[in-house]
């Protein structure tokens, strides 16, 4: 994807906790706050990328790869009118990220009764649902580690070539 303008995307530090947990907490009223110590926590686990827009975070992106294949864990866009600007630039820093990498795919879980709003504007950026049945043995173990029964796959394959064995 195309740098989306007006909109920075960069890798998040250990440093931005605070900002990052200002940004979870403003986007999500009324739940439990996030502090800033569990965003760093956060950071022994994903890698995080956020969007800026005339210096304020506007979005989030916490990723992890796994067997060559790259999973988005955390996904916040706010306001909510920016979801597919910001959207676009998040996924796409992610993606040639993930290529660099040679991951061969991305996939993200998605709640079971997701409303079709949320799988078209995943679709929007070419990811599908899909069976973890009918994918390559590696991504479907990727898969089958951390998605929970009540969650559904939507993927998107980075590479037309896949790695025999990854290392």
């Amino acid at each position: 994807m195309e740098p989306v303008p007006g909109i920075q995307v960069r890798r998040a530090r250990p440093s931005d906790a605070e900002r990052i947990a200002a940004f979870i907490n403003r986007a999500r009223p009324g739940r439990k706050p996030v502090t800033p110590d569990e965003v760093r926590d956060r950071f022994g686990i994903v890698g995080f990328l956020v969007a800026e827009q005339d210096g304020e975070v506007t979005g989030l992106l916490g990723w992890l790869v796994e067997n060559l294949v790259a999973r988005v864990t955390d996904f916040l866009v706010w306001p909510a009118e920016r979801r597919l600007t910001v959207g676009r630039a998040l996924i796409g820093a992610m993606e040639e990220a993930a290529r660099e990498l040679q991951c061969e795919a991305a996939l993200l879980f998605l709640p079971r009764n997701a409303p079709p709003e949320l799988i078209a504007y995943w679709e929007a950026f070419g990811y599908r649902p899909v069976e973890v049945a009918s994918l390559p043995k590696a991504w479907r173990e990727a898969a089958q580690e951390a998605r929970s029964i009540d969650e559904q796959i939507v993927l998107k394959p980075l590479r037309e070539d896949m790695v025999q064995r990854p290392l």
